[in-house]
């Protein structure tokens, strides 16, 4: 963009970073500290005559390591530099790129140029010379040659305006038109000349008394349809100045500037220093109301100053570097400051409509702008013309820039994005979308692409509700339109995933019993409900809760801690996102066994059917035992009316046939690897039986026998164990049952 400054100029800088970034450093928030500080112009002219507005501080230190007149690389200079105005007001410096803003000053700024890079290389701004065609300096007639002379006042004057559009356009080009002298005249026409140069915003930093005849100078100089043109309100308090007074300029106000502790960071209030420094106001006597300010109340039946504003009390200045007799890094203020800040926001914002008057677009954007109400220029009647309150106001006008947005002819319309959402199907919802306008009254409506199916969007409200109903990723594009049909959009993903349910429940579950343990196994659920499994839990019945081993994320868990001899049953149960599913069918029950290595595992019984679990489990060495009218100790049995189990897998040298021998007191059975080979499960006296079986090399074999006991007419006999077993080989086991012998004997020993 291209920036066009026309003013009078001669300071307090900001601690930022040399690169402009919105992200500035705030300095902590504290009063304002007050300098002494002179004008760069004096008050006093002729008639017909213009001052500039510049104020500069004559106390200012600079931080050590700042060079008077030259870039410092490791130091800041006093003052607000670019990245805290960007910050304060919430710019996008990225904005502006082909716009040209002009600055219209009176008489030469020699070192110009020169000093505007010092500024621009300090801050780290892209350099902006006659030779990359960035900046150009011409007289009132558009020559590059015969310049006015040169004045220090004015050439003060032009270092603010140039370093307030480099600050704030970065990437504005900037053309410079010197007036021969400031009288309204010359400096009308040094607008003229920069309107007809191309520039669509113009800033002019000078102002004087209003008399008779401004609103001819009106129609001559300042009225230039779709040109943005700025001018200071003034730096003597409540009083209308021209051409800030005008009906075709934006009157600029000032404020002081200083940090806060509040969401935006900064605050404002209108800008006075002492009785006779200020900012300017006023109700112009010759200009009539222009239609724009019909929509707030000025109490002037006349046009009022100001319509915006910006930072201008040299107390919270801004940072300038200006070399003709002066000495480089200064801190400057007045509303010279805020009049180029403010043309260029316009140029921000963009090239006006080509029939617009660009001074009417903040007031169809106010809420874009921030509102000034503390603080007075003077003492006036009414008061609203001296007197910050909500609203508008003489001294700050309608506020100070909140971005862009208030500075342009079309409606800005601001989506507030969602984010990504997740949702599931089949779960009904709904999801506000937020919307601003910069137009005032506006009413949006709304409307939407990419939803998923099942939702829809209200367009009165911007609800959008419904009940999904297909999974996926979504790309949703929200669009809020206004009756001018600008429009502002927000895209974002909405997932919907599948409805969760509970998982199956997991079907073939086994469990092989171990000593105390058993290994559940399973087959995980058909259907997981739509969500990973994330875990079993297995159940006994009995209850263990002392067990381990009864979550597992895989499909089969080693249960510790059951009892040996007690009969158990498991159900397993799968979990998921949602929580846990159905049991399963329950296992078959299995019995824990002691391990009973190289011995028989002898499970004894309450009664004599063998039914419930065991009252004791044991290993016992050998089967080879005489109760004799006594029965079986530290197994919870009685003397009579019990039953025992015993097992054990053997393996045998050779292959052949073998001899299976039992003498019994009641009823006896012997198994061998799954067959009763011997089954005499009677009541009876002592009673020999035996059993040939072949069994192969090697093993296992299993081998186990049952009897029964109950007291009777045997109750009292002792019969010979030894004689009792006839082994052909070594004896392997015997079983005995008070007067019962069970033994395994053959060919070979077992």
């Amino acid at each position: 963009m291209t920036v066009w400054v026309l003013g009078l100029a001669w300071v307090f800088t900001s601690v930022v970073s040399p690169a402009v970034s919105a992200s500035a450093v705030v300095p902590a928030a504290g009063p304002v500290v007050h300098h002494k500080t002179a004008r760069l112009c004096s008050t006093v002219v002729n008639a017909g005559q213009a001052a500039c507005y510049a104020i500069r501080q004559t106390d200012t230190v600079q931080p050590p390591g700042v060079s008077a007149n030259a870039v410092s690389p490791n130091a800041t200079p006093a003052g607000y530099g670019p990245s805290t105005l960007v910050a304060a007001y919430k710019l996008d410096p990225s904005k502006g790129s082909g716009q040209t803003v002009a600055v219209v000053d009176a008489y030469d700024g020699p070192n110009a140029e020169s000093d505007l890079a010092v500024y621009r290389a300090q801050f780290g701004l892209p350099p902006c010379t006659t030779a990359n065609g960035c900046f150009k300096k011409v007289n009132q007639s558009g020559s590059t040659t015969n310049l006015p002379p040169p004045n220090s006042g004015w050439a003060g004057e032009i270092s603010l305006d140039l370093d307030m559009v480099s600050a704030t356009c970065p990437n504005c080009h900037i053309l410079l038109v010197e007036a021969t002298s400031p009288t309204f005249t010359n400096l009308g026409t040094a607008v003229n000349r920069a309107v007809t140069l191309g520039a669509k915003f113009v800033s002019n930093s000078y102002g004087g008394s209003e008399f008779s005849s401004e609103s001819s100078y009106d129609s001559a100089y300042y009225h230039h349809a779709g040109v943005v043109i700025t001018a200071s309100s003034g730096d003597a308090n409540y009083g209308a100045q021209y051409p800030a007074a005008g009906a075709y300029v934006t009157a600029v106000g000032g404020t002081s500037l200083t940090s806060a502790n509040n969401t935006r960071g900064w605050t404002e209030s209108v800008w006075k220093t002492s009785s006779t420094e200020g900012t300017g106001s006023g109700c112009s006597t010759y200009i009539a109301k222009p239609s724009f300010q019909a929509s707030v109340t000025t109490d002037c039946s006349n046009r009022a100053e100001a319509d915006v504003s910006a930072v201008a009390d040299p107390n919270t200045g801004v940072t300038v570097y200006n070399t003709y007799q002066a000495p480089g890094w200064q801190v400057y203020g007045g509303t010279s400051a805020s009049a180029p800040i403010i043309a260029s926001v316009y140029a921000l914002a963009g090239a006006p409509g080509a029939s617009d008057s660009p001074n009417a677009y903040p007031y169809s954007h106010t809420s874009s702008l921030y509102d000034v109400t503390s603080g007075n220029n003077g003492t006036c009647s009414p008061g609203v013309l001296c007197t910050a309150g909500t609203g508008w106001d003489g001294p700050t006008g309608l506020g100070t820039p909140n971005g862009s947005a208030a500075f342009t002819g079309a409606n800005i319309i601001s989506v507030t994005n969602p984010g990504s959402q997740t949702s599931t199907a089949g779960s009904p919802l709904s999801l506000q979308i937020q919307a601003s306008d910069t137009g005032s009254g506006s009413t949006l409506s709304y409307a939407s692409t990419g939803l998923p199916p099942g939702l829809v969007i209200n367009s009165g409200t911007g609800l959008i509700s419904g009940t999904p109903n297909t999974a996926g990723s979504y790309t949703v594009t929200a669009t809020a339109t206004d009756g001018t049909s600008a429009n502002g959009s927000a895209t974002f993903t909405w997932v919907i995933q599948a409805l969760v349910t509970a998982p199956g429940a997991p079907t073939g579950v086994t469990a092989t019993a171990g000593d105390a343990s058993a290994v559940v196994s399973w087959t995980a659920p058909a259907s997981d409900g739509g969500s990973a499994i994330t875990g079993y839990t297995i159940a006994s019945s009995p209850a263990c809760p002392t067990c381990s081993g009864m979550t597992t994320t895989g499909v089969s868990s080693t249960v510790s801690g059951l009892t040996n001899g007690t009969s158990y049953t498991f159900d397993v149960v799968a979990r998921n996102a949602l929580g846990p599913g159905p049991a399963s069918a329950m296992s078959d029950p299995v019995v824990p066994l002691p391990a009973c290595t190289d011995q028989w595992v002898a499970e004894y019984y309450t009664g004599t059917s063998l039914s419930g679990s065991p009252a004791g489990v044991r290993c016992d060495a050998q089967i080879n035992n005489t109760w004799g009218s006594g029965g079986p100790t530290g197994v919870g049995v009685g003397t009579d009316n019990f039953s025992v189990r015993w097992s054990q897998t053997l393996s045998v040298p050779a292959a052949g046939p073998y001899v299976v021998s039992t003498t019994s007191d009641d009823g006896i059975r012997v198994s061998v690897d799954g067959s009763w080979v011997i089954d005499n499960w009677t009541d009876h006296g002592p009673t020999t039986n035996t059993a040939s079986v072949t069994l192969s090399a090697g093993g296992p074999h299993g081998g186990g026998g049952v009897l029964r006991a109950r007291r009777g007419g045997h109750g009292d006999r002792q019969p010979d164990t030894a004689g009792d077993v006839v082994p052909v080989g070594a004896v392997a086991g015997a079983v005995l049952h008070r007067h019962v012998v069970v033994g395994f004997a053959g060919g070979g020993a077992l």
